[in-house]
């Protein structure tokens, strides 16, 4: 072989050499990101108007449990948001689903709540012309409680579900999300009793109906 040959082959040989060695920096790197969190954070949506401007209507039938279930429903935004990277309408539809998926417990502590909760949606997504969103946020709404995957057309059904199953597990399930940011969501948005409430009107199911399923939002 030529020395002209010998000399490109070890000026390959290098260059693959230094690409690797920097591949492997910038490796190192990530790790160490990774491990002292200094990737930055994920940004956190502390006011969102639509969701402002759909709940205010609701505050007097939801009474002293307003300001807990609006901090459940920024936990569970902020989660899907998280989880998934919007499309078009995807942000508009999530808000709507936000606030109308646990409405149907009020006024009078429904723990069977939701096919009200989905009569509320789509009562407003008619006033709004919209109409043609009623099939996925009914499913949306339908299956938020469901244990495990759905399989449906509508991928934001699967995202709004992972998202109140991270909150209602309070981060015990993630779904992927790293747990310092699910930890910053939760802590941005105090409980304050939501999940206790929900336990209190179960107890008080199965107090007056012991003979009927006590969580009959629940699907497997």
């Amino acid at each position: 072989m030529s020395c002209y040959l010998w000399h490109k082959l070890g000026c390959f040989h290098s260059q693959s050499c230094t690409l690797i060695k920097e591949l492997a920096i910038l490796l190192c790197r990530y790790h160490k990101h990774l491990s002292t969190g200094e990737i930055k954070s994920l940004e956190i949506e502390q006011y969102i108007p639509l969701l402002e401007s759909i709940l205010g209507q609701w505050r007097d039938t939801i009474g002293d449990q307003y300001e807990p279930y609006k901090n459940h429903l920024y936990r569970v935004l902020n989660f899907c948001f998280a989880l998934h990277q919007c499309q078009a309408d995807d942000r508009e539809k999530l808000i709507i689903t936000a606030c109308f998926h646990d409405l149907g417990i009020w006024p009078d502590g429904n723990v069977d709540y939701l096919s009200p909760s989905v009569t509320l949606a789509k009562q407003y997504l008619a006033d709004n012309n919209k109409q043609d969103w009623f099939a996925e946020i009914e499913l949306m709404i339908d299956l938020h409680h469901k244990c495990t995957a759905t399989d449906t057309a509508y991928p934001l059904v699967e995202v709004f579900r992972k998202a109140d199953w991270i909150d209602v597990s309070m981060g015990i399930r993630r779904f992927g999300l790293r747990r310092k940011e699910v930890k910053a969501i939760l802590k941005t948005f105090p409980n304050l009793g939501f999940h206790n409430n929900l336990t209190r009107l179960t107890m008080k199911q199965i107090r007056q109906h012991p003979f009927q399923n006590p969580l009959p939002m629940m699907k497997w």
